[in-house]
């Protein structure tokens, strides 16, 4: 079932669901599940419908992270449901989230990672399977600690596998095994 104009709660939920079945259950992030478990993932959801509005989300959301212990918010998903459905306007979204982590003075610091329900690699088709690894139920704007991506890669043996690991599932899994996952949001 598309929900298309989702409450905080029910965006919030769907994230919650595709975190858990979908990076966490077929293992596409190794390093979510550590944070989920402690409680250390923070769910916002914006209530902007236009761009402006969500980089002024974004900002707030940045540097509150910034200021908050790693214990208490390892990371914060930013998931805006009513703005940027439109996956190539999405992607060139990403360059003003970039300059504003820069505006901050929190490059090397923080981070933007990004996941939408139409994701798309360069160079694959629209319905390749591949793309799903970034497809999220809505599009989402993932906030990360620098330093804790590097103590969990550096924790990692043979992080840089972990696409291709990626891929190999999601080859084995098809586009009706990520269906079977019965995970709801805005379809793609």
């Amino acid at each position: 079932m598309a929900v298309d104009h989702p409450s905080a709660e029910e965006a919030i939920a769907a994230t919650r669901a595709w975190l858990e079945r979908a990076v966490i259950g077929l293992g596409l992030c190794p390093f979510a599940k550590a944070v989920h478990v402690k409680n250390q993932v923070r769910y916002v959801v914006s209530d902007a419908h236009n761009k402006d509005v969500l980089l002024d989300d974004l900002e707030q959301e940045l540097r509150t992270l910034a200021q908050a212990s790693p214990e208490e918010i390892d990371t914060t998903l930013l998931i805006h449901p009513y703005v940027l459905h439109d996956f190539l306007e999405y992607n060139d979204f990403l360059e003003a989230a970039d300059a504003v982590v820069e505006e901050l003075e929190l490059d090397g610091v923080l981070q933007v990672a990004s996941f939408h329900p139409q994701y798309q690699f360069e160079g694959t088709a629209v319905d390749d399977i591949t793309n799903y690894t970034n497809r999220s139920p809505y599009p989402i704007l993932h906030l990360l600690r620098e330093a804790s991506v590097d103590a969990a890669v550096a924790a990692f043996p043979d992080a840089e596998l972990i696409f291709e690991k990626n891929i190999e599932t999601m080859n084995r899994l098809g586009i009706e095994g990520w269906e079977a996952l019965g995970l709801e949001g805005r379809k793609g």
